[in-house]
Formats: structure tokens, C-alpha cells, sequence
């Protein structure tokens, strides 16, 4: 394939809200070596691994979401970061909290930093929700199933995070009671909530 034609190629498959991947350039036959080229050439900027974008890319505030989202595609945003994500309480955690399976195997990601957590049968799969993000698809776990997790790790996290999790989606009327306790349920933690959702309810 002629150089210019792999770089006609490559600007306009980057200049998609999600990027490129370096496996969708190699199906669209675009040699490893032209890629390189414009990566050194600053008209392409790697991202993160595997993924590129155009220099000036308008990113959103959820952008580190969108490239762990595609450097670990079977991963689920959780704890803090789902929470910021739904505009729940005050955490601003610089890492992307992500579950993923416990038998997985650890994700390589430089940016953005991962703070990964092991899930396993239906506290792994229960919950999700699909968000287009930069025009790709991020999962996140529902306004409930967050909360739910936040007590489970609690000690994680901090019991006044989970609290405040609690209360203030509560009163924004995110989610219902029957749906709380669903995911109290999945996660073990009916308990460990119940005097806190008796004190919210009373």
C-alpha cells in the first residue's frame, strides 16, 4: 500500500471520537512502519497502548474512563470512580477503579493509573450498565449496585465514603429500596447496611 494512502487511512479512522486501535489499522492493511512514522511525526499521538488519537482531540471528563474502558474491554468502572462517573458525593479519585474477573489476568495500562479490584460470579456481572464515552463503550456498575459495593469494601474506601454514597443518592432518589436490596444481596452486605438504611428511612 502506497505511504499516502496508509496515512489517508490512519488520520481518518484516528480522528474518530474513540480513535483507533493498532489491531483496526492492521485489518485496514496499514503497515506497522507508516504508523510509527506518524506517530513520530506528531500528526497521530498514542494515548495509551494500542490506541491512538489526532493531537487535538477534545477529550471529556471522563476520558480516562474511555481508554481503560478499551485497553480493558471486559473490565467494569466501580468504588469511586462509578461513583464520580453517576456525580455521587465528593471523591475525586485520581486512579480508574476498574473490576475485573479474580482469575484475570492484571491489565498493563501506564495511563490512566488502574487501581484494580477483584470480582467474581454475580457481583461481577450483576448491575452493569453500557455509557458511550468518546464513542466507546464503557461499562459501569448502576447508582445501587455502587452504593452496594461501597459497603462491601468499605475498608477500602473508608465507611464515611459509603455513607455519603448512601445519603446522597438516597435523597436524589437514584435508585429504589427493592433495588438497594437486591444489591446488598449480591454482595453479602444486607447486614452490614441495614442499620444505616433503617436510620436514612426512619
Amino acid at each position: 500500500m502506497p505511504v499516502a494512502t496508509a496515512r489517508d487511512r490512519t488520520l481518518k479512522l484516528a480522528r474518530r471520537r474513540q480513535g483507533v486501535t493498532a489491531r483496526e489499522l492492521t485489518d485496514a492493511g496499514v503497515h506497522t512502519q507508516a504508523l510509527s512514522r506518524l506517530v513520530a511525526d506528531g500528526e497521530i499521538r498514542r494515548i495509551a497502548r494500542g490506541l491512538y488519537r489526532l493531537p487535538d482531540h477534545a477529550m471529556t471528563e471522563h476520558h480516562g474512563l474511555a481508554i481503560a474502558a478499551a485497553a480493558v474491554p471486559h473490565g467494569v468502572v466501580c468504588l469511586l470512580s462509578a461513583l464520580q462517573f453517576h456525580r455521587i458525593g465528593t471523591q475525586l479519585p485520581f486512579e480508574v477503579w476498574m473490576a475485573i474477573d479474580r482469575r484475570a489476568r492484571q491489565p498493563a495500562l501506564r495511563y490512566p493509573p488502574l487501581r484494580v479490584v477483584r470480582y467474581s460470579g454475580a457481583a461481577l456481572t450483576e448491575g452493569v450498565d453500557c455509557h458511550r464515552v468518546e464513542g466507546r463503550e464503557v461499562q459501569v456498575y448502576n447508582v445501587a449496585k455502587t452504593v452496594a459495593d461501597c459497603f462491601k469494601y468499605r475498608n477500602k474506601i473508608g465507611l464515611d465514603v459509603a455513607l455519603e454514597a448512601l445519603r446522597e443518592a438516597w435523597r436524589a432518589r437514584r435508585f429504589t429500596m427493592d433495588e438497594l436490596e437486591q444489591y446488598a444481596g449480591i454482595c453479602r452486605v444486607q447486614h452490614v447496611m441495614r442499620p444505616y438504611i433503617e436510620a436514612l428511612i426512619a
